[in-house]
């Protein structure tokens, strides 16, 4: 069940799975004002650049041909205002590309639902928000995982079992959020050993807000969260970074 853990200004009630404290972050919004919606600033390479991180737009040199797209949490419950304000809204269409270039190139296709255990969630099972999106939708994935926490890894069936039994090293990741399931994924996998690859386009997340300092609620734009976490995946060695284009040059030149 879930419980208000602050309630900041009125306008936003943050909320946490207490029976898995890995469950997705939900901020419930109450009429908050409208904040502008970043498309692709978030990829100048100004914004990125921290330690190792290199520019987004450098070009992924070899993708594997049994690399396995994992395309994650693409449902229709991220559509509703529950979530606020998000960024990047070009996201799914780079997802339609990326499952296009993998289904053309017989590249296996991971796809991940989350079923929120929070009756109150749009991802709860029993709501119309649990299902997938059409570019999911009608996708015929060589493997389904559900999962109730952040990570791919931690669902059912297990993901890192059929990777492994598959000699499969590489994975791709793309989904929703951006800083939530697509991050605990790709920092897990480079543990498990993985060679992780991001486009971060076809990622997106929300605003969030955090605790109070001094009674003034700490708060970040999906943008700003997004680069935080092209920052954290490459600078600290977890994945590759990238974009969709970057990311399909290769594969396009590349037969199975």
């Amino acid at each position: 069940m879930s419980h208000p853990m602050s309630d900041f200004d009125g306008n936003s009630v943050i909320k946490v799975d207490a029976f898995a404290g890995a469950e997705h972050t939900e901020v419930a919004r109450r009429h908050t004002p409208a904040t502008s919606i970043v498309g692709k600033d978030f990829l100048c390479d100004a914004d990125v650049k921290a330690g190792d991180v290199q520019g987004l737009n450098g070009l992924v040199t070899n993708i594997s041909t049994s690399a396995a797209l994992i395309v994650i949490d693409v449902q229709k419950g991220f559509d509703d205002p529950y979530w606020g304000p998000t960024a990047n809204p070009e996201c799914e269409t780079n997802i339609a590309k990326l499952v296009s270039a993998w289904e053309s190139t017989n590249r296996p296709i991971v796809v991940v639902r989350h079923d929120s255990g929070n009756v109150d969630s749009p991802l709860h099972p029993n709501n119309p928000g649990n299902e997938f999106k059409s570019v999911v939708a009608e996708v015929k994935p060589d493997f389904l995982v559900t999962k109730s926490v952040n990570s791919a890894f931690i669902g059912t069936p297990d993901l890192h079992t059929w990777l492994s039994q598959r000699g499969i090293k590489e994975i791709v990741l793309c989904g929703i959020q951006t800083n939530m399931c697509v991050e605990t994924t790709a920092r897990m996998g480079g543990n498990l050993g993985y060679n992780v690859i991001v486009p971060l386009d076809a990622t997106r997340t929300f605003d969030l807000t955090g605790p109070s300092v001094d009674g003034v609620p700490l708060t970040a734009p999906a943008s700003e969260l997004m680069r935080t976490t092209a920052i954290n995946l490459q600078g600290g060695g977890f994945a590759q970074v990238t974009t969709t284009d970057a990311l399909l040059q290769t594969v396009n030149r590349q037969t199975p």
